[in-house]
């Protein structure tokens, strides 16, 4: 039989089967120069009758099961790579322990790689949450209490009873960057206004949410505990979908590893994203290893990848190199500068990653995605990363901008201000928009949306004030469009319906602009 007759025969077990891990294998091994690294195992240490061990640092989070999969680990032995996975939860220890050489590799979050400046480079991406951890309101204690503006209330009013308001979350954790973003995207959300009660899990946080002694008003956790929450009552009020990006999953290697053996680390790569490869057709085996791997039920480790997107070794090696990194390393770098968390934003993104080495996994999945790209066109666009790589999300019915519940005014950098009796935006609030639309650019336009909503003083008869806020709105909708935002946005003019709290109506104060972030998902 021809190598081409053959190779069809192939492509057609495989696509029939599904891609499954079986099939990925067989490939690989019927015809060992289709995909480098499938049919046989490459050389990864300088002398290659030499094993590598490599030891890995990470949590108990989901998202790392792959890495302490006894199979995943099986397999790099063919590649005479030994793994040992290690626990550390110390974000600042994990760091220190690569810097010291008592690790090879550690995974971390984005955000506390650049926080703790491990010596070592990114090498890999794993996943970016996208629901799995989230900010959730505590409204079966306090029914009134729906969004940030609820909640900046309630805490104003305990406040003036000589009460404060806890709020809870694991240190060094998602769930603690997620509060830093809260502090410097929404408007009068200031952590030091809260009792902060620090846990290691979040299971913890939930057990102090449901107390009904503790005065817990906001709690930010992971799932399966944000499904759980929703199921009871209460409020999710912003979660990792809504913000796509802010919470992303890294793989760094030390300097000394890349400098010593980078043929290790390709071939490290290379296994794990095969795995990824083979879950991206059928996820169940994933939701197995997850269930077993943190002894979740199975309708949990099902909350647990709905929350998750995995990286591809496509994605990733885009990721590394189309500049969609950087954006993410300077969103991330800016928040934590602005929390006080970072110095400064670091000089030089370029220096903190390394495409090198997922190229070989990149090449893997290509092969893969153009053998089934004419039979199977959804499944290629999932290994590529142009759709969720893993299980769909849920649907939910979309609501309109007008009727969507709030979630919270964002922060305004600047001022947006108006000529006298005018509409036409003065030169200082054209730049205050240019940056709001950057900050909006944060946002998933596919749950959240804008509305502007304008305010004036009671100058004037209530019909001109009413227009005149109108036209105002629609003018700041207008210039968030031009801007690039590709939310949904409309405008709502209040007129002096609304003055500030313990202002005069009168007071040129109340001539406002409001940016507010709804749900429409």
């Amino acid at each position: 039989m021809s190598k081409q007759n053959n190779l069809a025969l192939i492509l057609s077990f495989v696509i029939t089967s599904g891609l499954c891990g079986a099939g990925v294998w067989l490939i690989g091994k019927a015809v060992p120069n289709l995909i480098p690294g499938l049919g046989k195992p490459s050389q990864t240490t300088n002398n290659p009758n030499q094993s590598q061990k490599i030891t890995v640092l990470g949590d108990t989070f989901s998202g790392y099961s792959t890495f302490r999969n006894s199979a995943f680990q099986a397999a790099l032995k063919q590649d005479a790579i030994g793994v040992q996975y290690a626990d550390e939860f110390d974000q600042a220890k994990r760091a220190d322990k690569l810097n010291r050489g008592e690790a090879d590799v550690i995974v971390t979050t984005l955000d506390q790689f650049l926080k703790q400046k491990p010596q070592g480079k990114i090498v890999g991406l794993i996943d970016r949450t996208v629901g799995a951890d989230a900010v959730v309101l505590n409204t079966r204690k306090y029914p009134n209490l729906k969004s940030l503006i609820d909640l900046q209330q309630l805490v104003q009013q305990r406040r003036n009873q000589g009460e404060q308001l806890g709020i809870t979350y694991a240190g060094d954790t998602p769930s603690e960057y997620l509060a830093l973003v809260l502090e410097t995207k929404f408007e009068a959300f200031k952590l030091a206004g809260f009792q902060i009660e620090q846990v290691a899990d979040a299971s913890e946080a939930w057990k102090l949410l449901q107390n009904p002694n503790r005065n817990i008003a906001i709690a930010i956790m992971w799932e399966p505990y944000v499904t759980q929450a929703r199921q009871q009552g209460y409020t999710v009020v912003l979660s990792s979908a809504d913000a796509p990006g802010a919470v992303v999953d890294v793989i760094v290697a030390s300097n000394r590893l890349i400098q010593s053996n980078p043929g290790a680390i390709a071939n490290f790569l290379e296994a794990y994203y095969r795995r990824i490869d083979v879950n991206v057709r059928d996820a169940s085996q994933l939701q197995t290893q997850i269930a077993q791997d943190g002894n979740l039920a199975p309708q949990d480790a099902a909350a647990v990848i709905r929350g998750i997107e995995f990286f591809t070794a496509a994605e990733a090696k885009s990721w590394l190199t189309n500049g969609t990194l950087d954006k993410r390393i300077g969103s991330t770098a800016a928040v934590l500068t602005l929390a006080g968390k970072l110095d400064q934003v670091p000089a030089n993104f370029r220096d903190l990653y390394t495409a090198e080495f997922v190229a070989k996994a990149a090449s893997n999945t290509q092969t893969l995605i153009d053998l089934v790209r004419a039979d199977n066109p959804e499944l290629a666009d999932r290994l590529a990363g142009k759709t969720k790589a893993i299980a769909p999300t849920n649907s939910t019915k979309a609501i309109s901008v007008a009727k969507a519940p709030d979630i919270g005014n964002l922060q305004v950098r600047g001022e947006i201000k108006f000529g006298t009796g005018s509409s036409a935006l003065t030169g200082q609030s054209i730049q205050t928009l240019k940056q709001l639309a950057q900050e909006i650019a944060e946002f998933n336009p596919q749950t959240v949306a804008v509305r502007v909503i304008g305010h004036t003083s009671r100058t004037g008869s209530a019909a001109l004030n009413q227009a005149l806020s109108q036209s105002r709105a629609q003018v700041v909708v207008n210039y968030l469009r031009q801007n690039g935002v590709k939310n949904a946005i409309a405008a709502a003019g209040m007129g002096s319906s609304q003055p500030l709290a313990g202002v005069s109506p009168n007071d040129i104060r109340n001539q406002r602009t409001e940016i507010r972030l709804v749900r429409v998902r």
